[in-house]
């Protein structure tokens, strides 16, 4: 059943895009921002070359655990942008959301705030303790944001059928506290922390084991199934490792925040020790149908 279900989706998913790519081949640009059931698709990049589809993304809940600490997803974590194919090999890339983030910048609170994050170290000079004791009784929380440092990688079939990561997310996690400063982060662009994200099950090192996702309900609306929606879907990955934390707090006194944080933290944490739980909604529209919405 599941074979059957999966070969009706790919069939109307192949539809909706042969469908995009002809009216496509004779569209100008999109006289205005889209509107109705493809609303959401305003900052898609419908006119950069060989886009035929659209995709948008509303992570709503879920958990980070990088190391040590455990952060809750509650806020909204938008993935935005578009989805070309090569017109020879049929081969698909992801192209990054035009006048807006392709993935939001959304602080998420660190349970504890600095307090949670590193303890004060034995062997500490009196100035850097009275520091960090002024900075916890003024501003004690953090606030951790994932942040793009490469290309995203998306694959349809690989959401619709779990063999393989649906979304691949390189990352980097900055760590948001006056003290810390404004270069305090988890990973960067030479050492990302790549989330393979697939509605499947996990083949984690351990100690982790496997965890399963889902694709949640899927449904088909618009024109010739044109809108792909997906409510509930469950994206996870646990077996991908995480770097050491850099450049947290003053410049001065940095190497000895920056190991008390990673000490504290259990950074760097090998894979199979961290995990990524995703959970909301996506929606993928086809290219035309996005641009005579706003016609």
């Amino acid at each position: 059943m599941r074979t059957l279900k999966v070969t009706r989706m790919r069939k109307a998913l192949a539809a909706a895009t042969v469908a995009a790519a002809a009216v496509a081949a004779g569209a100008g640009p999109a006289a205005a921002a889209p509107t109705g059931i493809y609303a959401d698709f305003k900052y898609c990049p419908v006119n950069a070359p060989n886009v035929v589809s659209c995709l948008y993304s509303e992570t709503t809940s879920g958990e980070f655990k990088l190391g040590n600490a455990v952060v809750p997803i509650n806020k909204k974590i938008v993935l935005q942008g578009g989805v070309a194919q090569d017109p020879n090999t049929l081969e698909t890339t992801f192209v990054n959301a035009v006048g807006a983030p392709t993935l939001s910048r959304t602080p998420l609170s660190v349970p504890g705030g600095l307090t949670g994050l590193f303890d004060p170290q034995p062997g500490w000079n009196g100035i850097l303790t009275e520091l960090v004791e002024a900075a916890i009784n003024s501003v004690n929380g953090v606030t951790a944001t994932a942040e793009l440092v490469g290309p995203v990688q998306y694959n349809f079939a690989n959401y619709v059928t779990g063999a393989g990561p649906a979304i691949v997310l390189p990352v980097r996690v900055k760590l948001d506290n006056p003290f810390l400063g404004d270069n305090c982060y988890v990973g960067s662009a030479s050492s990302p922390v790549t989330l393979r994200l697939t509605t499947g099950t996990t083949a984690p090192p351990p100690p982790n084991t496997p965890i399963t996702g889902s694709t949640g309900t899927i449904t088909f609306g618009g024109d010739f199934g044109s809108l792909v929606t997906a409510t509930g879907f469950r994206l996870v990955d646990n077996a991908f490792s995480v770097p050491a934390a850099s450049g947290c707090g003053p410049l001065l006194f940095r190497p000895l925040i920056n190991a008390a944080v990673n000490l504290k933290e259990g950074f760097p944490s090998a894979a199979g020790k961290n995990r990524a739980i995703l959970q909301g909604s996506l929606k993928q529209g086809a290219r035309d149908s996005v641009v005579a919405s706003g016609q």
